[in-house]
């Protein structure tokens, strides 16, 4: 009988950081129908095959002005929720999740009108995470607890 390792229990939403865009404290809803993880972004262009974007929206809180430009990054069609397929663009970078850095693939999407910038899917979660979706900010919290301590 095999051992196997010890999962994560991850709820509903959570507030993570990605380090590498130098955002914290960023909302993210837990999508197990989403195979794709997404965050929102807009002025997106390639120019010299850099891929050049901002992260958030205008209006939100934690909201820079400053661009990202990525030498590394792939286009893929993506099915969203309501059915019409899209062309995405696909970077990797980091997200630190239970006091933990991981590298996770996002797609850049628009997401202005939702309420959560970034939609975690199961292709970041399997393996890792077990989803409770009775729960909320359980990485936060513990966060918070090891902050405290």
């Amino acid at each position: 009988m095999s051992i196997k390792p010890n999962k994560l229990l991850l709820g509903r939403t959570d507030i993570v950081d990605f380090p590498k865009l130098d955002l914290q404290g960023i909302d993210i809803k837990v999508d197990t129908g989403a195979y794709t993880s997404s965050f929102h972004s807009h002025s997106i262009e390639v120019v010299d095959n850099v891929l050049k974007c901002q992260f958030l929206d205008p209006k939100h809180e934690k909201y820079h002005e400053k661009f990202f430009l990525f030498k590394d990054f792939t286009q893929k069609n993506v099915k969203s929720s309501n059915g019409i397929v899209e062309t995405r663009f696909t970077i990797k970078t980091e997200i630190l999740i239970f006091n933990k850095i991981e590298e996770i693939e996002l797609t850049l999407t628009e997401r202005g009108s939702m309420k959560y910038p970034v939609l975690l899917g199961r292709k970041f979660l399997s393996k890792k995470f077990i989803v409770d979706t009775a729960k909320k900010n359980l990485s936060f919290k513990k966060k918070l607890k090891s902050n405290i301590n």
